[in-house]
């Protein structure tokens, strides 16, 4: 017996599936594995079959053919093609997690494609498919075009390679947020999200930052434990901290209002002016553009140099208020379109 695979497009019509399996059935065709694919064209079957060694690919044609199947792709297939499509892509998608510079590589499996071509810079067309052809954003900037001989691409296929991009991106946004950072004098910290399971650490933060600095970092007085642990997770936001050894040094919030951000920080006051605002407000703004708001802006003390230099130094424009507050807005440039484009055509 050999491994084939096959597919052929038939009529989204209730009978015509079984009608294509009696042909092959007719032939000692045992089918393995089978995927339904929905096109604009029909229902595209995709079959992984068992069949006897003499019967040639002409002879599978003719059986497609017989069973009202047409644009027929016969092909022979590899051991590793009876592993079901849900457990090939749930293993590439576990190997992304350890591993997401193996994208490319990822794609072709899950594709079973010829190869992925990388290229710098945004795609030069919208990503979609057409034939054998099918274009991708890279998560880390650039795009994949990714090349199969054939059979053509379908929407399913589609969606899956987008859904595995969006896998490799969150692994991404993970890593990126979960950091050692070395400051200028060499000290290092590690940045990461903030859980409420650091109310406790925070809470210490607080016990040893002057009251100047609680201050500017909470106008209208420090929160309690239960404001603080929605600080910590905001709604549509995110929240850092900066830890040094066991202890919270840091921290830096971007809470949603809209399609705006409200970005706010307290630093410990023997980490000040060591870097470490500049480290945690990038790291936000990266945050901010990947989620698409529109701009970032800051409620702080005029007397706040040291973040108002901060501000300055990423972007933002001049403060504007009265009295001892001010509010600086800094606008947001460059969103990153992956995994919600729509399917496009192209020639």
């Amino acid at each position: 017996m050999a491994l084939w695979r096959i597919r052929a497009t038939v009529d989204d019509r209730p009978g015509y599936l079984s009608v294509l399996t009696a042909s092959l059935a007719l032939r000692s065709v045992n089918i393995l594995a089978v995927q339904v694919h929905t096109t604009e064209a029909g229902a595209v079957d995709d079959f992984l079959i068992d069949a006897p060694d003499k019967l040639t690919e002409a002879e599978l044609h003719a059986a497609i053919a017989r069973g009202r199947g047409r644009d027929a792709f016969v092909a022979r297939a590899e051991a590793r093609g009876l592993a079901d499509q849900p457990t090939r892509a749930l293993a590439l998608a576990g190997r992304l997690v350890h591993d997401p510079d193996a994208l490319g590589e990822s794609l072709v499996a899950l594709l079973d494609a010829g190869e992925a071509r990388w290229r710098p810079g945004p795609p030069a067309e919208r990503p979609g498919f057409a034939g054998g052809r099918m274009l991708l954003a890279d998560p880390v900037g650039g795009s994949y075009e990714v090349l199969r001989g054939g059979p053509a691409f379908t929407p399913a296929e589609y969606a899956r390679a987008q859904a595995l991009i969006e896998v490799c991106a969150a692994v991404l946004r993970q890593r990126d947020e979960h950091v050692t950072v070395v400051l200028p004098d060499g000290a290092e910290l590690l940045v990461r999200a903030a859980t409420r399971d650091d109310v406790d650490g925070v809470r210490g933060l607080h016990e040893r930052s002057a009251g100047t600095s609680l201050r500017r970092r909470y106008p209208g007085g420090t929160p309690g434990d239960a404001r603080l642990a929605r600080l910590l997770e905001p709604a549509g936001g995110r929240t850092l901290v900066a830890v040094a050894g066991d202890r919270v040094v840091a921290t830096a919030s971007l809470v949603a209002e809209g399609d705006l951000g409200e970005i706010a920080m307290l630093v410990e006051d023997a980490w000040q002016r060591r870097g470490i605002g500049t480290a945690l407000l990038r790291r936000l703004v990266g945050y901010a553009e990947r989620s698409r708001f529109a701009a970032l802006v800051a409620h702080t003390a005029v007397e706040n140099v040291a973040m108002l230099r901060t501000l300055r130094r990423l972007g933002a424009g001049e403060a504007e208020g009265d009295g001892t507050m001010v509010s600086v807005t800094l606008p947001l440039s460059g969103h990153r379109q992956v995994g919600d484009e729509t399917a496009a055509s192209f020639g």
